[in-house]
């Protein structure tokens, strides 16, 4: 399937959950991202703060474990056409943005480049790790101007059961995805380009 029809079949999917089964699956993905991958204090995770009223994933849970152990936390924050990454505290301010995500008011990009893992957002993952986002392209980019050895973790609601028919080359697969019942590795996979 293509990217677009399967952004529609997501979405459409999605809509159909109620805000307490998100939190419920939000948790259960929070918990198996905890069993796979052992955070210690003073690591850098890139995270993004949650669209609810598009059933996104609840990060709630993820920013309240960094804050309580002393793990950095950069949020992405759209900026002059591009996605910069923002570090926040438990004192940050936040504003809502033109498309109506909740960002850290602060324009400055914290310039770091070596995140230990970048918590990704999507409506849909396929078994080679490449992510339907909302086709922006916004993460794409971030990917292509940070460290490659930073783990991109996807987090998801559904399992990978379709192939994405339409990969560019200028897509980043990511290294792994985490769903409410497993988390799947793609690394030492190939992403297979179509363009």
């Amino acid at each position: 399937m293509t990217k677009s029809e399967l952004r529609i079949k997501y979405t459409k999917q999605r809509e159909t959950l109620s805000q307490d089964e998100v939190l419920s699956l939000s948790e259960k993905i929070f918990y198996n991202f905890l069993e796979e991958f052992k955070l210690v204090e003073n690591q850098k995770v890139h995270c993004f703060l949650s669209m609810l009223e598009k059933k996104e994933i609840v990060t709630r849970f993820f920013m309240e474990y960094f804050f309580k152990n002393k793990i950095r936390v950069f949020v992405p924050k759209i900026f002059k056409g591009k996605l910069i990454s923002v570090e926040i505290t438990q004192e940050t301010a936040f504003i809502k943005s033109f498309y109506g995500i909740t960002e850290p008011e602060s324009n400055i990009d914290s310039g770091e480049k070596d995140f230990d893992f970048v918590i990704t957002p999507l409506l849909y993952c396929d078994q080679h790790g490449n992510r339907v986002g909302y086709g922006k392209g916004f993460y794409d980019e971030f990917f292509g101007s940070i460290n490659p050895n930073s783990i991109k973790v996807g987090v998801g609601l559904f399992p990978p059961n379709e192939s994405i028919d339409d990969i560019w080359e200028k897509d980043f697969p990511l290294d792994y995805l985490v769903t409410p019942v497993e988390v799947l590795s793609f690394l030492g996979l190939t992403s297979k380009s179509t363009k």
